[in-house]
């Protein structure tokens, strides 16, 4: 989640002077960051519960495979959809924080997608008003979110769900964005992944895995006459913790080790539903375009008895 205070082109060297220089020179890096399949990419499984991505997805050929990098660093993973210049899902490990937001972080984008030789790391949008064609056709730009008022740049993976400073940087790109109608963005949604982020943080001891996606209508935003950014439905979001804590109290007990919820990307009738994986992959059965072997998580968490 992210608010209007969050999306101000202050320097990037107010967060991290070592960001700067590689997002400014485009460190280069020893392979891309599309690929093929998540969990051939060392790089990138790690992201992933078993480093096994959500399965079931239609039109794989037509979507990209994104390991988000900066710094030369993988951060987490994205399937991104370039017809409609948006992400599906992104998927990463939570960090457990104080919930604080980056302060005037610029907004990046993803070269690798415009162009074969472009940098896998992510870099700041040109400073001028002008963008390439190139870039523009591959992803979302900012000029396609400056005149749709009643939408913000909404994370898939929240910088509050990172500690790192470079982890927290790295999700500021528009390809871990989405168009979100502002009071459920900065209202029902916030709040729930402030929950989600005080849950993790009390009675999750290992690693836990966050999938945070959303469901597509034919509704987009459109500048100059043309669809540009396919507008969210539903956002939903799911999380796997197998190693937590069994004397937590019941209310959270029971949404653990794996648990997941949706909300009305609207105006109204905007609240968050918890509910569990299994019911949530039902839901999505019927709003997203996959098959009937749709799973969020590799085996749903763990083992079927669990989670019943």
């Amino acid at each position: 989640m992210c608010e209007g205070a969050c999306v101000s082109m202050g320097p990037i060297w107010r967060l991290s002077r070592g960001v700067a220089l590689a997002v400014l020179l485009g460190v280069p890096w020893a392979s891309s960051g599309l690929v093929e399949d998540f969990s051939h990419e060392e790089r990138c499984k790690n992201s992933l519960y078993m480093g096994t991505a959500p399965r079931g997805y239609l039109a794989q050929h037509s979507l990209r495979k994104i390991c988000q990098r900066l710094a030369d660093k993988p951060r987490f993973a994205t399937l991104y959809d370039p017809r409609r210049h948006m992400p599906l899902y992104s998927a990463y490990t939570f960090k457990k924080s104080d919930g604080e937001k980056t302060v005037d972080q610029p907004w990046m984008y993803e070269p690798q997608l415009s162009w074969s030789s472009g940098s896998s790391n992510m870099e700041t949008f040109p400073q001028t008003a002008q963008v390439s064609l190139r870039l523009t056709d591959s992803q979302a730009v900012l000029a396609d979110f400056a005149e749709a008022a009643q939408y913000e740049r909404g994370h898939l993976n929240p910088d509050q769900h990172q500690s790192d400073l470079l982890d927290k940087a790295s999700t500021y790109t528009l390809t871990n964005a989405v168009p979100q109608v502002r009071e459920f963005n900065s209202g029902p949604w916030r709040e729930h992944e402030d929950h989600i982020r005080q849950r993790l943080n009390n009675y999750c001891r290992g690693t836990a895995y966050v999938v945070t996606g959303v469901t597509t209508t034919g509704n987009m935003i459109r500048r100059n006459n043309q669809n540009r950014v396919g507008i969210p439905e539903y956002m939903w979001t799911a999380y796997c913790c197998p190693d937590f804590d069994h004397n937590a109290p019941y209310l959270e007990r029971y949404r653990l080790p794996v648990f997941g919820a949706y909300g009305l990307n609207d105006r109204v009738n905007n609240a968050v539903t918890e509910l569990p994986v299994k019911s949530l992959e039902k839901f999505l059965k019927d709003r997203m375009e996959v098959d009937k072997n749709f799973q969020i998580f590799f085996n749903n968490c763990g083992p079927d008895e669990m989670l019943a």
